[in-house]
């Protein structure tokens, strides 16, 4: 049953009611990571789901073959009951001119899987429609593999738009269809999703991470050390730290280290991520407050994006990786 983490409430699959999604039309926009997870979950708990892809996808067969009903986006928007959309935050806005709006039946319920163009106002609609949001904390393969093994993953939900009365208990219904109310469904806002969600993949998963390994490596290879050393140091040990402190917090991982390494935590650790750097993050995040971000990455999308292959290219050609790709052949446990 329901019960409380931090002020939050959790619900399970006791909480949750199914037959709020039984007998609808269901159609899945997008076959990628999060759309295949959705719809296959959601099929074997004997859902009618439909997905809904470009003409000429590379997706469409793939999904044929997994048993799924596939049709163009448009085709298959008209007459749903719940529209699911999983395809590129860049390219949700015009999708959604184009092939879903005009094709939303009367009180459907409109969802997704992360904020971003509910909250930055790219996507407004209509009155009638129900807006909700179901956001599973972990990548696609894993939403279908551990439902699959009989668990699943924690998912966060929300709901901007109601006129229905109860696209709450759709919502939930939905997280507990993709296996979520197994381990844990929280409530959210799609405000607190998308701005907490895009300050932690660039301050800290993503772009600070990264950014941390690389002039980790530059620093000890331009002092002369070998790349070998310098990459098992600052990329491949990352993994091991990293595993310590999800499965304990840093308590296990400072627990699990050596004296010299919690001793270097604590002297070095202020040193590299200072007070200038948490102005930066403030400002990141001031900028992801304000829409800045937004405009500028659909600003570049809209540019052929200019600048996302600028620096995906220089980051390919960065001396990290051909010497990754060699280690890497050592382990064969990565196979």
């Amino acid at each position: 049953m329901a019960g409380k983490i931090l002020g939050t409430t959790v619900y399970y699959d006791a909480d949750c009611n199914l037959s709020k999604l039984e007998g609808k039309k269901i159609t899945v926009l997008g076959y990628g990571s999060q759309g295949h997870a959705h719809a296959l979950n959601l099929k074997e708990n004997g859902m009618d789901v439909t997905i809904g892809l470009r003409g000429g996808s590379s997706s469409w067969k793939v999904a044929e073959e997994a048993g799924l009903t596939v049709k163009e986006t448009a085709e298959a928007v008209k007459g749903a009951d719940i529209v699911m959309v999983l395809i590129p935050d860049e390219l949700q806005a015009d999708v959604y001119a184009q092939d879903i709006a005009p094709n939303l039946k009367q009180g459907a319920y409109l969802a997704f899987a992360h904020g971003f163009n509910i909250h930055f106002g790219k996507i407004v609609p209509r009155e009638d429609i129900n807006v909700f949001m179901v956001a599973p904390k972990g990548p696609g393969h894993l939403v279908r593999r551990t439902y699959q093994e009989g668990s699943g993953v924690p998912c966060l939900y929300a709901v901007e738009k109601d006129p229905s009365g109860d696209t709450e208990e759709v919502a939930l219904a939905w997280a507990s269809g993709i296996g979520g109310g197994r381990s844990g469904i929280l409530e959210t806002n799609f405000k607190s999703e998308t701005e907490t969600d895009l300050f932690g993949e660039q301050a800290v998963l993503c772009g600070g991470v990264t950014e941390l390994i690389k002039t980790g490596f530059e620093v000890l290879t331009e002092a002369g050390y070998e790349p070998v050393n310098a990459y098992f140091e600052c990329l491949h040990e990352m993994k091991l730290i990293v595993d310590l402190i999800y499965e304990g917090g840093f308590q296990k991982m400072r627990h699990s280290i050596s004296n010299t390494a919690e001793y270097g935590d604590y002297h070095a650790g202020p040193r590299v991520i200072t007070a200038d750097t948490k102005k930066a993050m403030e400002q990141i995040l001031a900028d992801i407050q304000s829409g800045k971000f937004a405009d500028e990455f659909l600003a570049d999308s809209k540019n052929g994006q200019k600048f996302l292959k600028e620096h995906r290219e220089a980051a390919a050609n960065h001396p990290i990786e051909p010497v990754g790709a060699e280690l890497r052949n050592l382990m064969s446990w990565l196979k």
